[in-house]
């Protein structure tokens, strides 16, 4: 049957109709593992020309946003994670926007919005894109000193002026929100073509995107924060009812911050971005998951039958655990104290610990009180000198709001959605404030040695992906079969539950991916589990991954082992 890619309701659209076998990808010098092929070689160039793993991430970076804007873009954000070869120490970076100044609940109010959080569409949804300082920062901090931001973004700009190729899954994308993108602003043509999406293998040029990538290159900075772009932003976003300033771009500051983590059976230590991010969800899960085992709630984690009944209930009640904390006290730390050491704490996760039960789900979780006395791209790259560089870029929703600044060549990000407008609570929307963030780098070391580069994308999957893959490399899995293994996803992080806000309910749904036995599945429903299967395309919601292991060889060198998620159209690749 020949499938007509222009129409996406049809049913016999496949969906990875035949699982790849891949081998995991082997290498001695860099190593690039990402969602689209061509970004892939443009973080490969960039090793090439003796830039390290920072600069070659902000390469595959820029590129993503040419091969796969349905995921990202310069007008979204970003987070690093950042392991140091020299000093053995992994260091973060918060690339993320803040609300407008002059953003308030009672403005939005006053608008006539009367949910819980701001729309998706609606542009009061839009914080400063906080991707183009990110890149600049993360060359000036992480890089190595020997390339300009010019030679770093040269290849993305290579690739938005003479066109690439659209790939199958994101052509899917694309086509997906075409009428979001054509709805957003007057000025869709440039996110389209000849008015509608491309489809698989027709070339897409982006020449307004590469325009924009030059003033970066050539400005730093203040060729994306102040002049035409930020220009072009404040007018289309005031245009639609938006408070956005020209003070609000230019007042926007990356963050270098302390990640958070923590060690696993005094072995394997995970490292995350801390709040406004959501990556303590993914410590707070294997603490409880560890706490469950002290206290022989469950039998030894590692040991359990991969993926069975047991298995994956032990992971979904501490997954519901974990996020009921995450979702309530996550926010700005610029804003309100986040008990972070005390959720981590040895008491706090034992006490979480006990509301496990081991035959059935709890029906009801809620947050606890620690205090005792309160769509997106992932990649990752390493290089010859043992770095590591785990990053992570979103527009949120797909193409964000879809809303594309006149002459710019992207959309805009719809990260407030994430706000909260209840003013009583934590993640409360305020002027000048970060949301609850959910992309996610994740790193892990064995002792101070580098052990993992890696993460999982995909909105409120990406904790439960990092805890999945991170267990699936501690059964002895390869880096390609820990991304292969099927996985679970509380509530499904549809762009329509990111719209409603209810992606992310630890009471919701729990979907499993087809590869885990329908008998487990029915199984889980029996113990309390509202269980549902999943198949074809909505296996995207389990969210993409690329995972980057050092290993070393007989003789002490370093090998760099890799995979890429079958579920996006990329690979790993090795530089030679």
């Amino acid at each position: 049957m020949k499938i007509d890619w222009s129409r996406v309701d049809q049913p016999e659209i496949a969906f990875q109709r035949f699982p790849s076998r891949r081998s995991q990808v082997y290498g001695t010098k860099g190593m690039v593992a990402a969602s689209q092929p061509l970004a892939v070689e443009a973080g490969l160039e960039i090793l090439r020309k003796g830039g390290n793993a920072a600069d070659a991430a902000v390469a595959v970076s820029a590129a993503l946003n040419v091969t796969e804007p349905s995921c990202c873009g310069i007008g979204g954000d970003a987070f690093c994670l950042f392991y140091d070869a020299k000093t053995q120490v992994v260091k973060a970076m918060n690339g993320s926007g803040r609300s407008p100044a002059k953003l308030s609940i009672d403005y939005v109010r006053q608008q006539g919005l009367t949910g819980t959080t701001i729309p998706a569409t609606n542009l009061n949804s839009v914080t400063v894109p906080g991707c183009a300082a990110a890149w600049v920062d993360t060359v000036a901090k992480f890089g190595s000193g020997k390339l300009s931001m010019a030679e770093v973004l040269d290849p993305a700009i290579r690739l938005a002026e003479e066109g690439v190729p659209v790939s199958e899954i994101h052509a899917f994308a694309w086509k997906r929100s075409e009428q979001l993108i054509k709805n957003a602003s007057p000025n869709a043509d440039e996110m389209l073509l000849n008015g509608k999406a491309p489809l698989p293998g027709q070339i897409v040029q982006l020449p307004n995107l590469a325009k924009t990538f030059r003033s970066v290159a050539e400005k730093g900075k203040d060729g994306f924060y102040k002049g035409w772009v930020a220009e072009a932003i404040v007018e289309l976003i005031q245009s639609k009812g938006g408070v956005m300033e020209l003070d609000d771009l230019a007042n926007h500051e990356t963050s270098f911050v302390d990640p958070i983590s923590y060690t696993f059976q005094n072995e394997v230590t995970l490292y995350e971005c801390p709040p406004n991010g959501q990556g303590i969800t993914a410590l707070l899960a294997l603490g409880i998951l560890e706490n469950m085992e002290a206290q022989g709630k469950i039998k030894s984690l590692l040991e359990m039958e991969h993926n069975s009944t047991e298995y994956l209930h032990a992971l979904v009640e501490a997954l519901r655990l974990a996020f009921a904390d995450s979702q309530y006290y996550v926010t700005d730390p610029d804003f309100a104290k986040i008990p972070v050491a005390e959720l981590l704490s040895k008491e706090y996760l034992a006490s979480r610990a006990k509301l496990f039960d081991p035959s059935k789900t709890n029906p009801q979780i809620v947050h606890g009180n620690p205090v005792f006395s309160s769509d997106t791209v992932y990649f990752s790259v390493t290089d010859q000198w043992g770095n590591g560089c785990s990053y992570i870029q979103s527009n949120y929703a797909g193409f964000g709001t879809g809303a594309v600044p006149k002459g710019c060549g992207f959309t805009l990000q719809n990260r407030g959605s994430n706000f909260n407008l209840n003013p009583e609570h934590p993640n409360a929307l305020k002027g000048g404030k970060r949301p609850y963030h959910t992309i996610i780098p994740a790193m892990a070391t064995r002792g101070k040695e580098l052990f993992l580069c890696y993460g999982v994308m995909g909105g409120f999957m990406q904790p439960q992906g990092h805890l999945q893959v991170l267990l699936n490399m501690l059964r002895g899995f390869t880096a390609q079969a820990a991304l292969d293994a099927p996985r679970l996803c509380i509530s499904a992080g549809s762009p329509d539950s990111l719209a409603s806000g209810q992606a992310g309910d630890v009471n919701s749904e729990v979907y499993f991916e087809e590869g885990i036995s329908p008998e487990v599945v029915q199984q889980l429903r029996s113990m309390g589990h509202d269980a549902r299967a999943v198949t074809g395309i909505g296996r995207t919601m389990f969210g993409r991954g690329q995972v980057i292991q050092k290993i070393v060889d007989q003789s002490g060198r370093l090998v760099w082992a890799a995979g890429s998620d079958l579920r996006a159209d990329g690979h790993a690749a090795a530089q030679i």
